[in-house]
């Protein structure tokens, strides 16, 4: 008989005494209602009857079918030393110009120790959670509505800063919060559409007035330069043309001298150069005289006799030439 009691307490020793304890996991031990150790993760050992698990409650927030979230609390034992992810619940929030929007966080926390996660709290979750909402209406309470939209980040780098030095005590470290959603009134939503619109209406006339006007600028610019271009080949043409004309008039005044030193050298030792070259110059501009398409009438020049004169002289002379 004795021998089967000593069995059966050998059996609850082992089922009460023996306590294996998870990867990331602690257990807060209690010995006759007072705190005795921190159970670590592995295979550990306690008095029986004398030593007890330390319940905590926990807030947990699960979300049904419908989508809603619900919340209910929950007895464990055992504290998980891993980051937590908490999903607030959307609260309402006043900014600063009396605006009331709607705004959901993540939170992102980390118990350091668990010792005074249970002793320096009742209910770790919501008491966070409360913090939460309270300092962010404190802080969302200090921006208008559009700083609120557009400053995020700050907010959430405040809100850590808060959270993380307030939870401290708690042996909590708040690594990280996001604010998920920033919804306004549907009426304000409705005025912000309105004022994008009126926005990227305004910025699309803007850029198709500045296309217009650098258009017209590029095409006025081209049409100054055309006029530019044509003006520099025209100069140019006329340029050539009067070099060209030079260069033909000396060639002509070359050629007509040399023809006129040619035939000097000729007459010189048989007559006189000099009425030779007046003849053929009176000669050449009464030819000039009578061209044209309606000049009917034919001119005699007034010394006549003296230039016929001077042709029977040029005659004579080629004669003696000859």
């Amino acid at each position: 008989m004795l021998l089967s009691i000593l069995v059966v307490l050998a059996i609850l020793y082992v089922i009460k005494g023996v306590i294996i304890v998870q990867q990331a996991e602690v257990v807060i031990i209690e010995r006759l209602g007072k705190f005795e150790r921190v159970l670590e993760s592995g295979l550990n050992f306690i008095v029986p009857f004398l030593d007890s698990p330390r319940g905590i409650s926990w807030k947990v927030i699960q979300k049904g079918i419908d989508g809603s979230s619900y919340s209910y609390i929950k007895e464990k034992t055992r504290i998980d030393l891993r980051e937590s992810v908490y999903d607030f619940p959307q609260q309402n929030v006043i900014t600063k110009d009396n605006v009331s929007i709607r705004i959901n966080a993540l939170l992102y926390f980390q118990i350091i120790d668990p010792k005074s996660a249970v002793y320096e709290i009742q209910n770790l979750p919501d008491a966070i959670e409360k913090l939460t909402q309270t300092t962010l209406r404190n802080l969302v309470g200090q921006l208008d509505l559009d700083e609120t939209l557009v400053s995020r980040d700050k907010i959430n780098h405040e809100l850590r800063a808060i959270l993380d030095e307030a939870t401290n005590k708690w042996g909590v470290k708040v690594n990280r919060v996001e604010l998920q959603d920033i919804i306004p009134p549907t009426d304000i939503q409705q005025a912000m559409e309105k004022q994008m619109k009126a926005e990227r209406d305004k910025r699309a006339a803007i850029l198709e007035a500045e296309g217009l006007k650098q258009a017209a600028i590029l095409k006025a610019e081209g049409e100054r330069q055309a006029q530019i271009n044509k003006a520099e080949g025209e100069k140019q043409a006329e340029i050539l043309n009067a070099e060209g004309d030079a260069q033909a008039r000396i060639k002509r005044a070359e050629a007509e001298g040399n023809a006129i030193k040619i035939v000097i050298d000729a007459i010189a030792d048989k007559g006189q150069p000099d009425k030779y070259l007046i003849a053929m110059k009176y000669l050449e501009t009464l030819e000039s005289i009578n061209q044209g398409q309606n000049n009917k009438v034919v001119y005699m020049p007034y010394e006549a006799t003296g230039i016929l004169s001077s042709v029977d002289g040029i005659k004579e002379m080629f004669k003696g030439t000859k």
